[in-house]
């Protein structure tokens, strides 16, 4: 029993060798265990604070998803700093003179590691301003689109529609442009630009993308916003173009790429219903002299060929309708249309 006792004394006594000293303060191993202790203790209470919270808004259903979030993350940091005070003084580190420790340290930070402060300050800005949380479509001024998933100390994480994880920066949301596709409603309106020949009928046109965008899922036709549109925009070099502006459903705003094609899908079926030409690029060559004789024979019949392919194209324009000729069963499936 002795033996034992002795043993439990020794592993005890083991605890208070010095292993380097602070000022006037000696670290033992005890004093680095009971700092450790603490800072897992922290921890510990910091996850059950957030756990409590989230289980606080679930049942309070007028809190914003992205308004616990932004407290829990605050909560953890405040636990964690005092959990870490709170250790530091169990060693026995003078706080003052730790102080003046943190400040000297503060000038080295503030000339090696400016990149992580600034981050680390944008990243506490993007948490007390709603300018930006979790769950938000958002487009950088790099390009970058995607939905915001986490916002931490450092960077945000973003995922793109392709399921891609990107890891940006916080000064970068603070600094540069950013476009909030969600900041406040989730109603966005699309512009789908296209073109036809000249001479086509602006009427024919609108009324064939009108019946394409009716027939696209993603969209708005609840009467809630202005029904799909179809603005003539310019007179281009080889086309009338015009534009199509419908309203989306909320849950197709965060896949512009897909929508977009969608839309360019269905109106380029209706075009081909309705015969109305989707031009090539053209220039007119004016000819201010012309000889006959100076044409070679190989030049006089790929003439009389252009001549004849125009005169049949001529005759299949005159000869189509306005009504459509392809059976709405028949219709090219759209597999954009369904990327949701």
């Amino acid at each position: 029993m002795e033996q034992l006792l002795n043993q439990i004394s020794s592993f005890f006594h083991w605890f208070e060798h010095e292993i380097f000293t602070v000022g006037e303060t000696a670290i033992t191993y005890g004093s680095v265990a009971r700092l450790l202790f603490i800072l897992i203790i922290t921890y510990v209470v910091s996850r059950v604070l957030q756990n409590a919270l989230r289980r606080f808004a679930s049942y309070r259903k007028s809190m914003a998803q992205s308004s616990v979030y932004a407290l829990t993350r605050i909560t953890h940091y405040v636990v964690m700093l005092v959990g870490f005070l709170v250790a530091i003084s169990s060693v026995g580190i003078d706080l003052t003179k730790f102080a003046i420790f943190a400040s000297a340290l503060g000038i080295g930070v503030g000339f090696g590691l400016q990149n992580l402060i600034s981050n680390f300050t944008a990243g506490i800005m993007l948490l007390f301003e709603k300018t930006l949380k979790v769950g938000d479509f958002v487009e950088l001024e790099s390009g970058v689109t995607g939905e915001v998933k986490e916002i931490n100390i450092r960077s945000t994480i973003i995922t793109t529609n392709d399921n891609i994880d990107i890891i940006v920066p916080n000064s970068e949301f603070v600094s540069g442009r950013v476009t909030n596709w969600t900041m406040r409603d989730t109603y966005r309106r699309i512009h789908v630009p296209f073109g036809v020949a000249y001479g086509t009928d602006k009427e024919l046109v609108r009324k064939a993308v009108l019946e394409a965008a009716e027939r696209v899922p993603h969209t708005l036709q609840d009467g809630t916003h202005k029904p799909p549109q179809v603005w003539f925009v310019e007179f281009g070099d080889s086309s009338l173009n015009f534009e199509l502006v419908a309203w989306l459903k909320p849950e197709a705003v965060n896949r512009p790429g897909a929508v977009k094609a969608a839309f360019l899908w269905e109106i380029h079926t209706s075009l081909e219903e309705y015969k109305i030409e989707v031009p090539f690029p053209q220039r007119d060559l004016h000819i201010r002299s012309w000889s006959e004789h100076a044409v070679m024979p190989h030049s006089r019949a790929s003439t009389s060929g252009l001549q004849k392919q125009q005169e049949l194209e001529q005759q299949q324009e005159a000869g189509a309708t306005a009504e459509p000729s392809t059976d709405p069963e028949q219709r090219p499936e759209n597999d954009a249309a369904k990327d949701l």
